[in-house]
């Protein structure tokens, strides 16, 4: 469904008079999930570490009342083929036949040989988030159904380019297209890199702008500051929904010192900024819902 701008102002407008009674999203469970996470180690696509988290995903995922499903591929790679594996569980919504939320994130970490990369901010701050999501969201009255998605596959086995990122998303969206069901996926939340103890999160450039729009005033209105006014271009996982059409948005903190380096560990994250991340997507969903209905 397509709204005017004037229109959609005029649904922030409603959204910020209305009052809030917005689940909670509980931080320290969300931490407590990331030290389990990175608990496991080195977990590149393909590996026993990755295969240890999935368990621990489902497990939780189920524990919350959730139905988890496993999303098997082999991908192919620059090092050959590899076994990946995207997870989803979706939680019902009020408006059937609609289509769907999708909120993801990835949760395997880069391969690197030349030293231990735990991840603990790039790969760990996304899945635990979502784990804490699906408990917050579980007891909701959600418009849409909205699914949690874990992506696998997200790093580069090698370089960033040509097609060795993004595995998962992209098998998600061609099994969607194939299937004939893409049109049911009405919007894109991608969480990525959202633990960073210093957390600032620009606008995404290549990110739909209604619905950036939508978080950002959700940001001003929980008094979020770590969400900038400033903009940067990323490419990520959100880019394989934006290819096919679907309104899209990267919630990402890239301006992270430690990014791919041996001290992405547990002291460069913190659950206050997992808890910055988990308070402005709850309160920008009524928006997004009513944009959507």
């Amino acid at each position: 469904m397509r709204i005017a701008a004037a229109a959609f102002v005029a649904l922030l407008a409603c959204a910020t008079a209305q009052p809030a009674s917005l689940p909670r999203f509980d931080s320290s469970r969300a931490y407590e999930d990331l030290r389990q996470i990175v608990a496991f180690g080195p977990r590149p696509s393909g590996s026993a570490a990755l295969q240890q988290t999935r368990a621990y995903i489902v497990k939780s995922l189920k524990a919350a009342g959730l139905s988890p499903q496993e999303q098997p591929f082999d991908a192919k790679t620059p090092i050959g083929p590899i076994h990946m594996v995207n997870i989803r569980a979706t939680l019902p919504g009020q408006e059937q036949g609609k289509g769907r939320i999708v909120i993801g994130g990835h949760y395997d970490t880069k391969l690197f040989h030349e030293f231990p990369f735990v991840g603990a901010n790039d790969g760990g701050s996304s899945a635990a988030f979502l784990l804490e999501l699906a408990r917050a969201l579980k007891g909701r009255a959600n418009a849409l159904p909205i699914e949690l998605l874990f992506l696998d596959g997200e790093e580069a086995v090698g370089e960033w380019t040509g097609t060795d990122h993004t595995y998962g998303s992209r098998y998600y969206v061609d099994q969607a297209r194939r299937s004939g069901t893409l049109k049911d996926i009405r919007a894109f939340v991608l969480v990525d890199m959202i633990g960073d103890r210093n957390l600032d999160i620009k606008r995404e450039e290549y990110s739909t702008p209604w619905l950036t729009d939508a978080i950002w005033s959700a940001a001003r209105r929980v008094k979020r500051p770590e969400f900038l006014e400033e903009t940067t271009p990323i490419e990520d996982d959100h880019q394989e929904f934006l290819a096919a059409g679907i309104p899209s948005v990267d919630i990402i903190d890239l301006d992270y010192p430690a990014w791919h380096r041996p001290e992405d560990r547990l002291d460069q994250v913190a659950a206050g900024s997992l808890q910055a991340v988990g308070d402005v997507l709850l309160a920008a969903l009524p928006t997004i819902e009513m944009r959507l209905k």
